[in-house]
């Protein structure tokens, strides 16, 4: 059992950055690759990072390549967002979530191959 609580979200003008963390619990942390997805009022939740288990190898959508970085810390059971450039578009509650499926190299913008997910946390980007 893993359990995620994100921080660090809040408003941000247009063009500014923010960083986003989820804290895990547990002892397993480095077992999970680690996601981000985001959702909007009305859209399906959208895939925005994903980091491999040792951190060795990180994915992203072209929507948010070359704005949005993902680390990990496995020492301290954290993953990060960075978000840089930020456009009123990223406006969206933002969720971490945890994977031990084998397949996550190849399916990690699904959101059923997660088994955890945190409760969310608010960005507005105001233009």
């Amino acid at each position: 059992q893993v359990q995620l609580v994100e921080s660090g979200g809040g408003l941000v003008q247009a063009g500014g950055s923010l960083r986003l963390s989820c804290a895990a619990s547990g002892r397993t942390f480095s077992r999970y690759a680690m996601g981000w997805f985001r959702q909007a009022p009305g859209k399906e939740r959208e895939f925005v990072g994903g980091i491999s288990r040792n951190g060795g190898t990180s994915y992203y959508p072209d929507s948010v390549k070359g704005r949005f970085t993902i680390s990990r810390d496995n020492a301290k059971n954290l993953v990060y967002l960075q978000m840089n450039s930020l456009k009123p578009d990223d406006t969206a509650v933002y969720y971490c979530a945890a994977s031990q499926a084998s397949s996550y190299y190849r399916d990690h913008a699904r959101p059923s191959l997660y088994d955890y997910w945190g409760q969310g946390t608010q960005v507005t980007v105001s233009s």
